[in-house]
């Protein structure tokens, strides 16, 4: 088979490349951890020293998905008045103003979900 000098560059990369993974999926068969039959400690889920209790799948507050969003709302609020304090002197007051509109419309949403309770865990 004669193929062109061009092509012999990627089949080499590509019997490498294979040669590789071969190698690693061979030696993490041969040379990893067994697996014993049953259960053991070994294989038990493990966190901060702390013994496993319950299921894990238990339900959360909706209040804490709740605060978490707002949360993230209002930190990506931080990262719009950026571009304004490296800018401030070429905006002008017109940046101000607009800056300011800015705030005034994320105010509004604040005392909205304070209005609403939306931060009050008693509830």
């Amino acid at each position: 088979m004669n193929l062109p000098s061009d092509y012999s560059y990627l089949l080499i990369s590509i019997a490498v490349s294979l040669g590789f993974v071969a190698v690693a999926l061979l030696g993490a068969k041969y040379l990893g951890p067994r697996q014993k039959k049953g259960k053991s400690v070994k294989n038990e889920n493990f966190e901060c020293g702390i013994e496993i209790e319950g299921n894990a799948r238990t339900p959360f507050s909706v209040k804490y998905f709740l605060t978490a969003i707002l949360f993230v709302l209002f930190d990506i609020e931080i990262v719009f008045f950026y571009p304004y304090a490296v800018n401030f002197r070429e905006f002008g007051i017109g940046g101000f103003l607009a800056v300011l509109a800015f705030v005034a419309v994320f105010f509004l949403g604040f005392f909205y979900i304070l209005k609403r309770g939306a931060l009050d865990w008693d509830k």
